[in-house]
Order: structure tokens, then C-alpha cells, then sequence
């Protein structure tokens, strides 16, 4: 692909801070209706079409920060990349803490590009006292101190900013209960020494999310839950989040997840992160054809039940996981040049490459887009998948346009074709455009 526009200064950053500050932030509010939930966006109600979003050249991993780049340098990768986010469709992203406030406004005003603000909420580990506690232990006083310091401060200096749709505690912190590191694993057994552990930790949430509301209500606040486990908890200990939010990995559809939320929690669902891999382990290669029907298949699962359609109707919208392949996922620091097969845990609701007893989730393949080399610059390409197109055709659907019915859904979703994705996503290769 070639970049078509021209190289911007830091002049004109600064300007275009100035001429944009006095523009207005967004009223954001949920909604439940007789018909159900929405999330609503200055009074109009709006389906999240997200996008987990990162930046990560290959040859790099967590421990580099596009934010520690020279401003020309973000504005060139975000230009480029939220423009192909932009032209399918996107319109929102899940982005970490460590963003700058004016990145997010620069996205938004340039793009229409709304963020969902991340923190991990201790997920990875946390500093106490200069020694660093790798698995957090959520009933520990100074991990309680540490946590609702860093998410009251992150709602004061994030306060008013525009582009800022929510704020989401967390990514899947249930199951780090149970694993020692970053990577995926296999959906962990709970015993009672995780229960105990597991009530310490929803409190906190909870609490977390009072802290912040305290400070300012413009802006809801999600939890980010592995699945349902320890669903019973979060009925129980949090009930002051705004929005339930879930990784969700279960194949074609999400099952019961929605109706359960409906029944035990009532309140709305937004899908955090979803999807399928592009790697098939039964055949050991690429397939796009195979991370296409499941991407279709969810998004048709997430727009029927929204509001009005008459299933659920508790679902806000989704993230679908993710934008760019990250090279480094498997092994974490090591084979960083390498796009690893690996697969490194098992799910056998992805009957396309499950073979009972092998692992078949390659968690270095979940990009709708292929990674390019990093060039000279820093910068790298992106090659759509097909996954890419098919998600563009679904996001054309609006379940909020007036009179839509669930025939007109599925009629929508049946036009969508994943063979005229896949040309699309070798046209676009071969063309590098």
C-alpha cells in the first residue's frame, strides 16, 4: 500500500490543537428503552462498531510505545492507520492507557474515530514498593491504594476530552487470577482459593468504578471479564459498572451469553474482544476463508441482539480482536522477527482447525490485517484480509435505522461474500495499494 498524503510538521500539530480546542466533548449516555439498551451518543443512538487497535512494528513487542515517537511520527502512523479503520467502518477503538489526551482528540476530529480508554486495572502485575508483584493480589491494602489512585487520576486528567467514548477497567483480570504471565491460555478451573481470590477482586472494581464516578459521570465505565466465570460474583459485588463488558471466544455465535447477562445482571454487553484467528492448524497455513466466516457469523450475533430486534436486545456493539497481526504475542520477548504457527491453547468452539486434544488458537494471526517489514523509517504496511471486507460489508448494517426488522438483518448478512472478500484481499497484495 502506498501512503497519499504528505509529510506534517510539528507546526502544524501544535495549530491544529489550538484551532481544535475550544470544539465541544460528546454526551454519552446509556439508554434502556422497553426495547432494550443503547448507548447514546449526543441523544442518537450508536451500534460500536470497535476495534482492538495497537501499534507494533515487527521486531517489537509490549515494551515499545508508538506515544514515545516524535509527534510527526504518531501522525503519520495514525493518519495511515485510521484511515483504513475509518474506511471500514470503524467507529471506535480500544486503546491502552499510556495515549496522550491529545491523540485521542486528534483521532476523533480527524477520523470520527471514538476511544475506548484500557487499563489493565493490574492485570499484567503491579509495582508495590519498588518489587514487582507479577500475579496481583487484589485484597493487599497497598494494591487496593495503588489501583484506585491510578483510575481516579487517569478520570481527572482524561476529563472532557473529545473522542473519549468510555472507560474500560481490565482485560479478562478473572483468568489472571489463575495464570502467571501475558499469554493466552487454556480457560482455567476454579477452585476455592481463585473464589476468594476472585471476591477481593470484583470488589475492587466495584470500588474503582464509584472512585471514578465521583470525579465525573460524562464518560460509562465497563468491565472487562474473561467469559462468564465468576459470573455469580459480578451479579453480586458490581453493581456500579455501567456496562458488562466480555473477551468472549466461542466459535460462530456467543451461545447464551446475552440472555444470561439479561436474566442475572441486566445490564448492557459490549463484546471487548472476539473473533478468529487466520491460521488454520489442520492444514498449517494461512486461511482466510476460515477467520472470515467466523467474523461474519459474530457480527450477525452482535447486531441481532441489539436493541428493538427482539432477541436479547441488551447488545451495544464490539470489538472485534484485531487490526494488525502481533508478531510477538507467542514467547513475549523472544522470536520477535518470527510470525510464529505456534498455536498456544485450544478452543473447540472453532470446529474450522480443532482437533481434540492439540491446541488451534495461534494468537500471532488474529490481525484482519497482515503486517508488512518495518522500513528504514519505523513504519510498516498493512495487507487487508479478507476478514477486513467482510467486516466492512457488516458494518454498512445500522439495527437503529427506523423500521429495520431481523429479516432485513439476515438479509444483510446473507449478501455478504466472503469469496468476493478473498479476491478483494489478493487484489490488494498483489497491487500493494
Amino acid at each position: 500500500m502506498v501512503r497519499k498524503y504528505p509529510f506534517l510538521t510539528l507546526l502544524c500539530l501544535l495549530m491544529f490543537i489550538s484551532a481544535s480546542a475550544i470544539a465541544q466533548t460528546d454526551r454519552i449516555q446509556l439508554q434502556e428503552s422497553e426495547d432494550g439498551w443503547r448507548l447514546l451518543v449526543n441523544d442518537e443512538p450508536l451500534m460500536i462498531n470497535g476495534m482492538n487497535w495497537d501499534y507494533f512494528p515487527i521486531g517489537t513487542n509490549y515494551m515499545y510505545s508508538l506515544w514515545d515517537e516524535s509527534p510527526e511520527f504518531i501522525m503519520e502512523a495514525l493518519d495511515y492507520e485510521m484511515g483504513l479503520l475509518q474506511n471500514m467502518g470503524v467507529n471506535a477503538i480500544r486503546v491502552y492507557t499510556g495515549i496522550p489526551r491529545e491523540w485521542i482528540e486528534y483521532i476523533y476530529d480527524n477520523f470520527g474515530i471514538y476511544t475506548m480508554l484500557n487499563h489493565s486495572f493490574g492485570r499484567y502485575g503491579v509495582d508495590i514498593d519498588g518489587v514487582w508483584m507479577a500475579n496481583t493480589e487484589y485484597s493487599d491494602p497497598r494494591v487496593i491504594e495503588l489501583l484506585l489512585n491510578e483510575v481516579t487520576e487517569m478520570a481527572e486528567e482524561f476529563k472532557g476530552t473529545r473522542g473519549l467514548l468510555l472507560y474500560l477497567l481490565g482485560n479478562e483480570n478473572n483468568y489472571g487470577l489463575f495464570w502467571g504471565g501475558a499469554e493466552t491460555e487454556d480457560i482455567p478451573v476454579v477452585d476455592r482459593e481463585s473464589t476468594i481470590r476472585a471476591h477481593a477482586m470484583y470488589e475492587l472494581f466495584n470500588e474503582a468504578a464509584l472512585s471514578m464516578k465521583a470525579i465525573s459521570e460524562d464518560v460509562p465505565i465497563a468491565l472487562c471479564n474473561g467469559d462468564l466465570l465468576f459470573f455469580d460474583l459480578i451479579t453480586e459485588l458490581v453493581p456500579d459498572i455501567d456496562i458488562f463488558g466480555t473477551n468472549v471466544y466461542r466459535g460462530e455465535t456467543f451461545t447464551d451469553l446475552y440472555d444470561r447477562v439479561a436474566d442475572e445482571y441486566g445490564k448492557p454487553v459490549l463484546l471487548t474482544e472476539f473473533g478468529s484467528d487466520a491460521f488454520n492448524t489442520r492444514t498449517n497455513q494461512e486461511d482466510q476463508e476460515m477467520q472470515a466466516h467466523y467474523k461474519r457469523l459474530n457480527w450477525l450475533d452482535i447486531y441481532a441482539n441489539a436493541a428493538g430486534l427482539g432477541r436479547a436486545e441488551n447488545s451495544i456493539g464490539g470489538f472485534t480482536f484485531q487490526f494488525s497481526d502481533g508478531w510477538w504475542k507467542y514467547g513475549q520477548t523472544v522470536d520477535l522477527d518470527v510470525h510464529n504457527t505456534e498455536a498456544s491453547w485450544a478452543n473447540a468452539g472453532y470446529a474450522w482447525d480443532y482437533v481434540e486434544g492439540e491446541n488451534n488458537m495461534n494468537e500471532e494471526w488474529f490481525g484482519i490485517t497482515a503486517k508488512g517489514p518495518t522500513t528504514p523509517e519505523g513504519f510498516y504496511e498493512l495487507y487487508p484480509r479478507a476478514a477486513y471486507y467482510v467486516i466492512k460489508e457488516a458494518h454498512k448494517f445500522n439495527p437503529y435505522a427506523p423500521g429495520v426488522t431481523m429479516d432485513d438483518l439476515k438479509h444483510h448478512f446473507n449478501g455478504i461474500s466472503i469469496e468476493k472478500a478473498i479476491v478483494r484481499a489478493e487484489k490488494s497484495e498483489q497491487n500493494d495499494e
